[in-house]
């Protein structure tokens, strides 16, 4: 066992929120508020599971310090990057990334959310940057699982639904 529930039924449920927020954003205001704050309740229920949660959900065991992330992308460009149990660096940086870009679309949105910046064009503008930062790190992170579930000859979307990988 790997991923706790905690950490897939995280993962599913922002994958279906974000995908209700980025769908919602034209005419549908009340669904996109309400899935916004359901992506920043799950961000906070993250970020605070990364401190408390099980061994490969705590920040401690995935998130890479610069160097060790600049050896793994070296060895992962010439395809001899190790096999982790748990995250590898890339992944745990990018997870790191996509927490923070996250959150900051939320206090964007809200600060939208108020009556002195519904209507400010330069702050739409910040918020729809980190959407679109934000599609290219889901394109990053895809592309990711499908490289190093070929490399390693495992199936990562499986193992972030039963939680289980390969000793």
């Amino acid at each position: 066992m790997v991923w706790d529930l905690l950490v897939r039924l995280f993962h599913w449920a922002l994958v279906a929120t974000f995908v209700v927020a980025y769908f919602s954003h034209g005419g549908y205001l009340p669904v996109h508020r309400v899935s916004g704050y359901a992506i920043a309740a799950l961000v906070v229920a993250r970020v605070a599971w990364g401190f408390v949660g099980s061994t490969h959900a705590r920040f401690a065991d995935f998130v890479p310090g610069p160097g060790s992330l600049a050896r793994y992308l070296q060895l992962l460009a010439r395809g001899r990057e190790p096999r982790y149990i748990g995250h590898n660096p890339a992944g745990g940086a990018m997870i790191v990334v996509m927490l923070v870009l996250l959150a900051a679309l939320c206090i964007t949105g809200v600060v939208l959310d108020t009556p002195w910046f519904r209507d400010d064009r330069d702050f739409k503008e910040v918020h729809e940057g980190l959407t679109d930062a934000m599609l290219v790190c889901i394109v990053l992170h895809l592309v990711g699982v499908v490289l190093a579930s070929w490399r390693h000859r495992e199936n990562l979307v499986a193992a972030m639904i039963s939680g289980r990988k390969r000793a």
